[in-house]
C-alpha cells in the first residue's frame, strides 16, 4: 500500500507523512480486524450521482422530505396538517400551529430559497373545522366502542 515517488536513479524514495502514518499503522495491525474485511464494497454497482445521498438517507434514517426543497417541504405540511392537528386537545392549540406554519410559508415566500414554488396559506378557520369534525367522529366512535351488549343469560333446559 505504500507507494513511494522516485525521481531520481539512487535517490531515496520520498514518503508523505500521510504515506508513513498509513504504514506505520499497518506494521502495528491497526488495519487487521475491521468489520466488512473480505467483503465487497457496497454500492458499486449503484451508478446514480447521488448514491452517497441515499446511502446517508437509509442509515441515518433521515426522512426523505428533508432533502425537498423548501416549498415543497411547506406544501406537503399543508397537505398533512389536519393529521397533525387530530390529536391536540384544544382549538387553541390548532390555531397555534396553523399560525407558526403561515409565518413559515409567509418567510419562505419573502424570501425563497430553492426553486419557487407558490405555496399557500393555511387557513385556520378551515383547519379548526376539520379538527371539530375529527374530533366527533371520534367521540362518536369511543362512545359506540363503550355501549356494551346486554348479556345473554343461559338457561338450562329442564329435562
Amino acid at each position: 500500500m505504500t507507494s513511494t515517488n522516485t525521481y531520481r536513479r539512487g535517490v531515496e524514495p520520498y514518503e508523505s507523512a500521510a504515506e508513513r502514518a498509513i504504514r506505520e499503522a499497518i506494521e502495528r495491525g491497526e488495519f487487521d480486524d475491521l468489520p466488512g474485511k473480505g467483503r465487497p464494497l457496497p454500492n458499486l454497482h449503484d451508478q446514480r450521482e447521488d448514491w452517497w445521498v441515499r446511502g446517508y438517507v437509509r442509515r441515518e434514517g433521515v426522512p426523505a422530505d428533508a432533502l425537498l426543497p423548501t416549498g415543497m417541504q411547506l406544501r406537503k405540511e399543508a397537505e398533512r396538517l389536519s393529521e397533525t392537528v387530530r390529536d391536540l386537545p384544544s382549538e387553541q392549540a390548532v390555531r397555534q400551529v396553523a399560525s407558526e406554519l403561515n409565518l413559515r410559508i409567509a418567510a419562505y415566500v419573502r424570501n425563497p430559497e430553492g426553486p419557487v414554488l407558490p405555496v399557500r396559506r393555511v387557513d385556520p378557520d378551515d383547519l379548526v373545522e376539520v379538527w371539530r369534525a375529527g374530533r366527533a367522529a371520534r367521540s362518536e366512535a369511543l362512545r359506540e366502542a363503550r355501549e356494551v351488549p346486554p348479556r345473554r343469560r343461559w338457561r338450562r333446559r329442564s329435562s
